[in-house]
Order: C-alpha cells, then sequence, then structure tokens
C-alpha cells in the first residue's frame, strides 16, 4: 500500500494542536491584553482561561474541518469522538467537591496525620500530599486531584503562603496524583485506557506499578513538607468550615453513596450521570448542609478536556509511528516527555491500537505516561481540576508553565528512578 502522507485535515489538525499548546502556555499574555485593552476585556479575559485554549481551538478544527470537507465530514468527526471522561470528570468533580465529602476527606485525613511523626502543619500538609494521591487508586484520580486540591486550598493556600510554596505543592500534587492512581486497573485515565485490553488486573497493577509509586508518592510528599518546614510550622491547622461535627451522618454516608456510584458506572455516562441529576436534586433538598457547589470549575474542565478529545482525535498520525519507533527503554522516556505536550492516556491509547507488543513495550509505554502526567497542565486528566481550584490564589490567577516545570522536574525524577531502578 502506497504512503500518500497526512491528509489536508489531518495537517491542520495538528497545527491548530501547535497552535492550542503555545495558546495553552501564553495565556498571562491575554490576561495582560485586557488590563490594556479594556475595550474588550472580556475576550481577552474568556481567551486567558487555560480551560477554555483547547475547547477553543477544538472549534476552530470543526470550523476547518467543515470549510474544507463539508457539514457530514464535520459532525461525523464530533460522533466518533468519545466524551465520557469529560463528563465523568465534571461529575466526579462537583460530588467529590462537596462539603459533605471535603469535610469527611479533611477530617480523614486529619486523624491519620496523627500518627505521622511531625507538627502537626507539617503531618497535615504531607499527609494530604501523599494518602490523598494514593487514594485516587479508589476514588479515581480526578476525585483525588478535587479532594486533595480543595484541602490544599482552604489550609494552606488561603493563608497566605509563599509562591515557590504553592508552585512546589502543585508540582508535587500533580506528579503524585499521576503516579498515585496505579494501584488499581480503573482509576488513572492512561491506565484505563490499555488495563481491559492488555489483561492487566489489579495484582498486575500493583506487582508492577503500585508499590513502586506509593514509594515515590511518600518520598515527594516527604521532601516537600521538610524542605518548606520553616513555614509550614507557623501555620494553624484548623478544622474546615463547619466541621464534620455539624453534618448529619446520613448526609455524609448518601454524599459517599453517590460519590461511591459515579466511580463505579464511571465508564457509562447515562448511568453516572443519572446518578449526578440525583445528587444535584438531593443537595437542593438538603442545602442547609451544602456549601457552593463547583459547577463552574466543573464545566471549564470539561470543556477543556472535550477539547483535546477533538484536537487529539486527529494527532494519530504522527504520532503514534513516533512512538512505535522506540525501544522499551526509549518509550518510557519519550512518553514521559511526549506527555508534557499531549494529554497522557491518549499516549496509551494510541499504543493499545499496536498488536504485537511486548510486555516490557506496554509496562514501559504506562509508566513513561504517568511519569510526565505532573510538568503540564494538559499533561494528565485531573491537572486542569487542579489547576481550576487553586488558581484563585494565584499570581493573575494564572500558572506559570516554566514554573510548574521546575517544580514538578524533582518529583518526576523521583519518579523515574523509582519506576527505572526498583
Amino acid at each position: 500500500m502506497i504512503d500518500t502522507g497526512p491528509t489536508t485535515i489531518q495537517l491542520t489538525a495538528a497545527v491548530l494542536f501547535a497552535l492550542a499548546l503555545v495558546h495553552t502556555f501564553s495565556t498571562k499574555l491575554f490576561e495582560r491584553l485586557a488590563h490594556t485593552r479594556p475595550a474588550h476585556a472580556g475576550v481577552w479575559h474568556l481567551l486567558g482561561e487555560v480551560e477554555v485554549v483547547f475547547g477553543f481551538w477544538a472549534m476552530v478544527l470543526i470550523v476547518a474541518i467543515f470549510i474544507l470537507s463539508g457539514k457530514q465530514a464535520a459532525t461525523e468527526y464530533l460522533d466518533s469522538r468519545n466524551f465520557t471522561e469529560p463528563m465523568f470528570v465534571f461529575a466526579i468533580m462537583v460530588v467529590a467537591g462537596s462539603k459533605p465529602i471535603l469535610e469527611f476527606a479533611a477530617a480523614l485525613v486529619n486523624h491519620l496525620s496523627r500518627f505521622i511523626p511531625l507538627p502537626r502543619s507539617i503531618a497535615f500538609y504531607f499527609a494530604v500530599l501523599s494518602i490523598v494521591p494514593l487514594l485516587g487508586s479508589f476514588i479515581t484520580e480526578p476525585a483525588a486531584m478535587t479532594l486533595a486540591a480543595l484541602i490544599l486550598r482552604e489550609r494552606y493556600f488561603a493563608m497566605g503562603i509563599s509562591n515557590r510554596l504553592k508552585y512546589v505543592t502543585i508540582g508535587v500534587l500533580f506528579v503524585n496524583v499521576s503516579i498515585g492512581g496505579t494501584l488499581t486497573p480503573f482509576a488513572a485515565p492512561p491506565v484505563l485506557m490499555v488495563a481491559a485490553k492488555w489483561n492487566w488486573d489489579i495484582w498486575f497493577m500493583l506487582a508492577n506499578f503500585g508499590w513502586k509509586s506509593a514509594i515515590a508518592v511518600i518520598i515527594n510528599a516527604l521532601c516537600a513538607a521538610l524542605l518548606f518546614k520553616r513555614e509550614l510550622s507557623g501555620l494553624t491547622v484548623s478544622t474546615l468550615r463547619g466541621g464534620l461535627a455539624r453534618l448529619p451522618a446520613a448526609v455524609v454516608a448518601v454524599h459517599l453513596l453517590f460519590l461511591l456510584g459515579v466511580v463505579v458506572f464511571a465508564h457509562h455516562p447515562a448511568a453516572f450521570m443519572g446518578l449526578f441529576l440525583f445528587f444535584m436534586g438531593f443537595v437542593t433538598a438538603y442545602k442547609q448542609y451544602q456549601d457552593r457547589l463547583i459547577l463552574r470549575e466543573g464545566l471549564l474542565v470539561a470543556f477543556f478536556l472535550a477539547g483535546l478529545v477533538v484536537l487529539g482525535g486527529l494527532q494519530q498520525w504522527w504520532l503514534q509511528p513516533l512512538l512505535m519507533k522506540m525501544s522499551a527503554t526509549e518509550v518510557y522516556f519519550g512518553a514521559t516527555a511526549l506527555t508534557a505536550i499531549t494529554d497522557n492516556a491518549a499516549l496509551t491509547y494510541l499504543g493499545s491500537l499496536v498488536e504485537g507488543l511486548s510486555e516490557e513495550f506496554k509496562i514501559a509505554l504506562v509508566a513513561g505516561a504517568v511519569t510526565g502526567g505532573g510538568l503540564t497542565i494538559i499533561a494528565n486528566a485531573p491537572n486542569p481540576a487542579g489547576f481550576s481550584i487553586l488558581k484563585e490564589h494565584l499570581e493573575d490567577q494564572a500558572l506559570n508553565p516554566l514554573g510548574l516545570l521546575v517544580a514538578a522536574l524533582p518529583p518526576t525524577i523521583v519518579a523515574i528512578l523509582a519506576f527505572r531502578l526498583l
């Protein structure tokens, strides 16, 4: 068969994907334009939202397909995309971010932190960055990211901590959530993409990923806690608003059941969205026990991920051959690097399309994908959720891409050492 090369639409999609990446790293520029060009401040603010970037360029892509190939081609391509993950992340963010769930998680972390032989504020900080990401292996990574980010926002970011501590915390959080979901085959998006096809069960994950991830997560959290022990020691660990004791046990139990239900039916949008609508009804009925639901943040993150699904769907023509030319060692480091510029689940999905891969290659591909999951906002699906929750306490409500990269590199190196040497 003659290789005719990429089509016009594929080339257009690649160019738009590159523009979206540049836009992702340039959001501060649009925020400055909003201040210097007030006549169109609303548009500049919109384009300055990281979560809007991929959705915006996905819209441009669909318009381009419409112009180049017509309405039917554009709608058929949209219909061929799977938007289950964006919908799930939206639902799990809102449910996990509700007050009863947040209070329960904070109380659990607070209780467990009492057994850590460190000062209270340091022990709690360590627990949030280690226990919650590992909990993501059971409640899914987006839920773990939501809970950890909300707790960190209330307990630390809102206390006026230094900018350096904020970035190190985000870097460690992103990396730990990415690798912390690998104890099971259903919680981390890049693992989920391949687990069923490659017959990876929980025992396989624990033997090849889980224990190594747990060691790296603990080391990363401990290093961050000890590095900033002086600043953390000066903070008071207070209870969240209201406190778990003021919430009826039945209300907390119902919220936990809704969370469990959404997790169990994570691959069935009709089921988990139905549960989500029931959850909204329950919240309305007992609004005296609720705070503001993070609906806006959840919708923005879902929009971001949906845009990534649309743009990423036409990158296979260059990504897959690039991966397949590598050895197992090369694919590990290649996947780690490529994850920084594309969603790690997309990489493992492309790998799953190739038949006859060795077990060593498969493990290296997934390990590399989760290792690089904290290097950028787009590297791992839960990252936009964490950023959306924490950004109000960041300068200009934006995350400096270079600052995140520098902060995430040390925990990423720890993950590399854990996966390659242990």
